[in-house]
């Protein structure tokens, strides 16, 4: 194994358009370390070998004869389950639907192949999407961390985050609605993104069936890239973002410049510490660590959260809102007084207003992703759950404290590794950007690797069964 094997995406992609590498090999080499190490993990779920060897043939055939190649060309790949792709199952991890092979491809799988990735095969996902700290199912079982295997990587894109961290695909797309793609990156140690609300199209991420009918209740969810970069988190979103038809026929969609090219010029906001939700003391330190390397660098730091944001209260409301949204998709018979949808509802824009408000004078905010390390797995019932800390048991059902603010506001939100616990476990940042100016975390994210954290694969005996 070579450190290209290890390597982002993009990269990845130039060494294949520059005929440094094959994409056959790598799809050849990919699919061999999902064979050796994934059995220890339960990380990838489904292959398509056959099809992903003969696309990444035709990609190595279209570099020769010089024919105009896509940002991922050659990239072989995996996305959660949970989204359609021609030819697989797509079951939420739900037996009943077992047995259904999807007949068309979400609109992120379609624009990851126009950009030229290779496809190789799902992700695990919790059961029904249902689950923000574990990954487990009925269908394909419980994906495993690969820093410590009996610990979880996170939910529901659990089944991504690990398989990027192990190294056996070179980038993974996921779904984020209370944390999906940000609590995995973190407990695995490798980027995510939750995109600004609305910038990537939400068509093919659904239970079995035709396409779903466009809804307006989805300010809360959306879709995105896991990596080992953040420049990597760029390239897929450049490649999967933008509105879909009708609309596309009406306006398009650019991914701005970031506020800064350097670490020194960005104003940086920061709590790393909240009584809603208090970081373990595993974490502190790490997290301590990486602002100072930020002060180091000449970026303005500001304490503080943004004025007219409680935090206890957004989380709050973003419950409320999260129930809404079941309630919506689920076509229940939810009796929630119209009074409080207004009342919550008004909340919602006046901390989405708030955080406009804010970003005019700082650049990026910056906060945990969770307030602990990732944790073991726990089968208990949801509600039974507690998750030990060294200050004592915590409700299961507060991790998402912090997630759950980009969410509210509609956001978008890095998860970047920057270290690990005095135990070994990854601990991640999370870097809250100015709402459609994604470009402005994801760039920070990749300023700081240069002073602190990034991705670093787990240690081979930490993945053996």
């Amino acid at each position: 194994m070579s450190a290209r094997h290890f390597a982002t995406a993009t990269e990845t992609a130039g060494a294949v358009s520059r005929r440094e590498a094959s994409s056959r090999e790598l799809t050849e080499w990919l699919l061999s370390r999902i064979e050796a190490v994934d059995p220890g993990l339960n990380a990838v779920v489904e292959l398509r070998p056959e099809a992903a060897l003969a696309e990444a043939t035709a990609a190595d055939e279209a570099v020769f004869r010089r024919v105009a190649v896509g940002p991922l060309h050659g990239v072989p790949l995996t996305v959660k389950e949970a989204f359609n792709v021609e030819g697989l199952h797509t079951t939420w991890g739900n037996p009943e639907w077992k047995d259904f092979v999807a007949d068309w491809d979400a609109t992120v799988v379609g624009r990851l192949r126009a950009a030229g990735a290779i496809v190789v095969g799902k992700t695990n996902a919790h059961q029904l999407l249902g689950d923000f700290a574990q990954t487990a199912n009925q269908v394909y079982g419980v994906t495993n961390n690969p820093w410590d295997t009996s610990r979880t990587p996170g939910g529901s894109s659990g089944g991504a985050a690990a398989a990027v961290a192990a190294g056996l695909t070179f980038l993974d797309y996921g779904s984020d609605l209370v944390g999906s793609i940000r609590i995995p990156a973190t407990s695995c140690g490798v980027y995510g993104l939750r995109p600004s609300a609305g910038t990537v199209p939400l068509t093919g991420l659904q239970p079995p069936g035709p396409p779903a009918a466009a809804s307006d209740m989805t300010y809360l969810s959306t879709v995105g890239p896991l990596a080992r970069s953040a420049g990597d988190l760029r390239t897929a979103l450049q490649a999967t973002g933008g509105p879909e038809a009708p609309a596309s026929a009406a306006y398009s969609w650019t991914l701005p410049p970031p506020r800064h090219a350097r670490l020194r010029d960005f104003r940086v906001g920061v709590v790393l510490d909240d009584p809603s939700a208090p970081v373990s003391s595993e974490l502190a330190p790490v997290l301590s660590e990486a602002i100072d390397a930020v002060g180091r660098a000449g970026a303005s730091v500001v304490a503080g959260w943004p004025e007219r944001i409680e935090p206890a209260a957004s989380y709050e409301s973003f419950g409320f809102h999260l129930g809404l949204f079941f309630a919506h998709i689920e076509s229940g018979g939810d009796a929630t007084p119209l009074s409080a949808v207004v009342e919550h509802e008004r909340r919602r824009t006046a901390y989405r207003a708030a955080w406009d408000r804010y970003f005019e004078a700082i650049d990026v905010f910056v906060c945990p992703v969770n307030f602990t390390p990732a944790i073991p797995h726990d089968t208990r019932p949801f509600d039974a759950r507690t998750v030990t800390t060294p200050g004592g048991e915590r409700p299961y059902h507060s991790q998402p404290v912090w997630t759950a603010h980009a969410a509210l506001a509609g956001l978008p939100a890095v998860s970047a590794p920057i270290g690990r616990t005095s135990g070994g476990l990854p601990v991640g940042l999370q870097i809250l950007g100015p709402r459609y100016e994604d470009n402005t975390a994801i760039t920070f994210a990749e300023l700081l690797t240069e002073s602190v954290g990034g991705y670093q694969p787990p240690a081979a005996r930490s993945m053996r069964t």
